[in-house]
């Protein structure tokens, strides 16, 4: 985009330009970075770009989408760029002081249904998001069901920030009580029919082989749970035994290189697993766990 041409950058050349030079970047979903970019500075959904492949841009758009680019091609997530992620078919706000929602996430959502309609609790059901980051598991149920009562925790303050932006905008705010704190904070609450959550489960030495966008660009306090990778997880459940009540739920997300560390200290405890949630690859992703009487 650099170099003066006779031909006009018109959206299809920006598109195609753009696709190249992010493949040359090592970006895997060039094509779609691209096309979200060019949206966000235009203002318009990204399927009006084909219906506008002739259209010149003009050298203001030009302009902002070269900086986009060129952050893009740094390994900037394109979430940060556009300032919102979709989740559960809903856009949230996202900044860096939070993890960018990921699509296996969703699989808590459908887990906790799943468990509010089985246990026909689902109602005005008291639930709880240890670790809520942006938000999007609180808010998500909470707009499933308006009877619930949902408390939301994060130990950055930040986050809690984005997270209260996302529950006004989805009209939840009223709804749940966010808290700032690790786990349960000092307040006395619950007890609890259902907890969720997506604590960190990345182990230190995992966490130096992860994509640069993720490593450089999104929170380490949200990723790295300690040497093991297991240690959020085991004291979310500790945590979380003196809050749920007695056949009341825990759904967790993790890694399959933790899954069998936390199911033999589950055993041992106030847990026992229900059922094990597997992402898109046919991997581990997400523990469904009862609390024992």
């Amino acid at each position: 985009m650099n170099q003066a041409s006779e031909e006009s950058w018109t959206i299809l050349r920006l598109l195609q330009w753009t696709t190249g030079y992010l493949e040359g970047k090592g970006a895997e979903s060039a094509r779609l970075d691209a096309e979200l970019l060019l949206a966000h500075v235009r203002g318009c959904p990204r399927i009006e770009l084909y219906t506008d492949f002739d259209q010149v841009a003009t050298d203001d758009e030009r302009t902002r989408f070269k900086s986009l680019v060129q952050r893009r091609a740094a390994g900037e997530p394109v979430a940060y760029l556009l300032g919102q992620k979709e989740f559960y078919s809903r856009n949230f706000e996202v900044t860096p002081a939070v993890l960018i929602p990921r699509p296996d996430t969703e699989s808590l959502v459908v887990a906790a249904l799943d468990w509010l309609s089985a246990k026909q609790s689902s109602e005005a059901a008291s639930l709880a998001d240890i670790g809520t980051g942006s938000g999007v598991l609180a808010i998500t149920l909470a707009l499933k069901y308006p009877s619930a009562r949902v408390f939301a925790s994060d130990i950055e303050a930040e986050a809690l920030k984005v997270a209260r932006r996302n529950a006004t905008e989805h009209g939840v705010d009223g709804q749940i009580d966010f808290v700032c704190g690790s786990y349960f904070g000092e307040r006395a609450c619950g007890p609890f029919d259902l907890v969720v959550s997506n604590p960190p489960y990345v182990s230190e030495s995992e966490y130096a082989d992860l994509p640069v966008s993720v490593r450089d660009y999104e929170p380490h306090s949200a990723l790295v749970a300690g040497v093991e990778g297991s240690e959020c997880v085991i004291a979310l459940l500790e945590a979380a035994a003196d809050r749920v009540r007695s056949g009341g739920g825990c759904i967790v997300e993790i890694s399959p290189m933790i899954e069998a560390k936390v199911k033999q200290l589950i055993d041992q405890g106030s847990w026992h697993t229900e059922n094990v949630v597997k992402d898109q690859a046919g991997l581990s992703r997400a523990l469904v766990l009862e609390r024992r009487g």
